[in-house]
């Protein structure tokens, strides 16, 4: 039986706007932000350029000693191929594929890091267990991959993020 994938959208929502915070920084209107009483800089976060980029980058996160150390699963290759839609990436865990879209309207939007990071977040699962695919579970990990590897900052914004939205946190 298939768990019901109850905070979904709110997931997306609150990914969607940290997207947003990212790209506004990217596009000249600052690295500061003020969030709930902090004050923060935002780091830069990677873009890629090719599936080949994507997957290359994929490789070498799983490859990180603690993300081994926490993870089993991330002893599996991933791969990673281009995907005919547009509107969102997703993970295929029967082949262990990340799925993203290349292009959407002149633009590569989703060959960015917080997306690579959520799909690997759900390549990440344990294996043979139930979970709601962006559960309390998901959110930690994907959480963890954004703090240890994109920076403490932009998870807090995350975090704050989903938070706001309603998404359970673990």
């Amino acid at each position: 039986m298939s768990v019901r994938d109850a905070q979904r959208s709110r997931v997306y929502e609150a990914e969607s706007v940290v997207r947003r915070i990212l790209d506004r920084a990217d596009n000249g209107t600052g690295r500061q932000l003020e969030l709930f009483g902090s004050r923060i800089t935002l780091p830069t976060e990677r873009k890629f350029a090719s599936v080949e980029s994507v997957q290359d980058y994929a490789g070498r996160v799983l490859a990180l000693n603690w993300v081994r150390a926490r993870w089993p699963e991330a002893a599996i290759p991933m791969a990673v191929r281009a995907r005919a839609g547009t509107t969102a990436a997703h993970y295929e865990p029967d082949t262990a594929t990340l799925a993203i879209p290349v292009h959407r309207r002149g633009t590569a939007w989703a060959l960015r890091e917080l997306v690579v990071l959520h799909e690997l977040a759900h390549h990440l699962e344990p294996a043979g267990v139930d979970l709601a695919p962006h559960g309390p579970e998901f959110v930690g990990r994907y959480l963890t991959l954004v703090e240890e590897i994109l920076g403490s900052e932009t998870a807090f914004v995350l975090r704050t993020t989903m938070a706001e939205n309603g998404v359970r946190l673990v």
